[in-house]
């Protein structure tokens, strides 16, 4: 067997892959593997699916999703895509509160990863998980909730599958809501000294893009919420960018300088579907070539603006192989693994180009730049932080570590990435 993740970049060394058509089917794999690893929609960019055991794609099981109506919540099957699950939720007048700028990756894998949308009140991917329903090394069905089971939960969502294959997961829904979505161009980059916050808060969820060259802020995305609460359609009140400096886009814009805008969800005030507006890319597009590289460093969010500084000057490192740089922010969570975990978060994330080793060269610097803030990385994109500094930065990683011995004794699903960055297995 020959497989690579989206990107390319890694080879994974399964012996297998399979693709069970049913629970059962899944148990028996499990059971009888001595390894496991599951590969969702394989949009990670290090070795967190990799293994030399199993394989285990969740795409050929049935497409579930179970609305109660009474509970405000859906049981879906964890291989679902964004893409697919919000047109379903949306047609029953349902809606997740946030989604990812990718419709393209699964549920299971970008809750398990910690990836995130955007906006100050808005958490990651993972807060809107209320249950999780996993195959364990043995074969068995074992479900945990937030309700039934709040001492173990908190570590079973973000859990980087370590604890078993993720085969069901109940989401908490808001009732559907529309949005529209504005692109401002040049903002000044010295603006953000004094209105980081006035200009986060100027949306339901907003993105800084930067390509780190020269002293402006080339796009900023505003994406305002459309309901009794925020206007009324028609209302086109100008956020804070364009008082600051900015100025609207007078088309379509891609945020990668040179891409097609037609990949890109509808912008220019338009309003339109939740699911429609809060990722940046259409599901029926490919937002890229995968010719790329991609890592993102969650920070306390009150180092905002003294991070974006410390970056600013090694700026001539980054530029030369950076296609471009998002700047959101992220509530904080509860949830063990979460970067987000007991803190709002600046998240800087970094398109690269696909130059491996001088992309690691940089990363190890704009580590040591943004060391004193206490950066925790994206689980699932590529960085070089040693894992005793990591461990240092999740102070509950120890009990993370006894639920996996607890659940996972074996190490079944502790893969070589695992058991080097979480539970200290050499």
């Amino acid at each position: 067997m020959r497989s690579t993740n989206w990107a390319g970049n890694v080879v994974f060394r399964a012996s297998e892959l399979h693709r069970p058509a049913s629970i059962d089917e899944l148990r028996r794999v499990v059971a009888r593997s001595p390894k496991v690893r599951v590969l969702g929609s394989g949009h990670s960019f290090n070795e967190i699916t990799d293994t030399d055991g199993t394989l285990v794609s969740l795409d050929a099981l049935p497409p579930e999703v179970e609305i109660d109506g009474a509970t405000g919540t859906a049981r879906i099957s964890a291989g679902l895509r964004y893409g697919e699950l919000s047109r379903r939720l949306h047609a029953a007048g349902h809606a997740l509160a946030n989604l990812a700028s990718l419709p393209h990756i699964c549920v299971a894998g970008a809750c398990a990863t910690g990836t995130h949308g955007s906006g100050d009140g808005n958490g990651g991917l993972a807060t809107s998980v209320t249950a999780v329903e996993l195959v364990t090394g043995e074969g068995d069905l074992v479900t945990l909730s937030r309700d039934a089971d709040p001492d173990r939960f908190p570590g079973a969502v973000v859990s980087l599958g370590a604890l078993g294959v993720v085969v069901a997961m109940t989401l908490r829904l808001v009732p559907a809501f529309e949005v529209r979505q504005r692109v401002y161009e040049n903002l000044p980059a010295e603006a953000l000294a004094g209105h980081f916050d006035e200009i986060m808060a100027s949306g339901y969820s907003v993105s800084l893009f930067t390509d780190w060259r020269g002293d402006r802020i080339s796009q900023v995305w505003v994406k305002e919420r459309v309901d009794a609460s925020s206007g009324a359609p028609g209302d086109e009140r100008e956020p804070v960018v364009a008082a600051l400096g900015a100025t609207p886009a007078d088309g379509p814009r891609h945020p990668v300088p040179g891409m097609p805008a037609v990949n890109c969800t509808e912008q220019l005030g338009v309003p339109g579907p939740w699911f429609e507006r809060l990722p940046h890319f259409r599901p029926e597009f490919t937002p890229s070539s995968g010719d790329e590289l991609q890592a993102e460093y969650l920070l306390p969010r009150r180092h905002a603006v003294a991070a974006f500084q410390a970056l600013a000057g090694i700026a001539d490192r980054i530029a030369p192989v950076l296609h471009i740089s998002e700047i959101r922010t992220v509530a904080a969570d509860d949830l063990w693994l979460s970067p987000f975990h007991g803190r709002d978060t600046v998240a800087f994330h970094f398109t690269w180009k696909r130059d491996e080793a001088a992309v690691l060269d940089v990363l190890g610097l704009m580590e040591d730049v943004l060391a004193p803030f206490e950066p925790r990385p994206h689980w699932g994109k590529l960085f070089t932080i040693p894992p005793k500094v990591l461990h240092s930065r999740y102070d509950r990683m120890a009990d993370f570590r006894a639920l996996a011995r607890e659940l996972d004794p074996a190490g079944k699903f502790a893969n070589a990435f695992v058991a080097r960055h979480v539970l200290e297995i050499e």
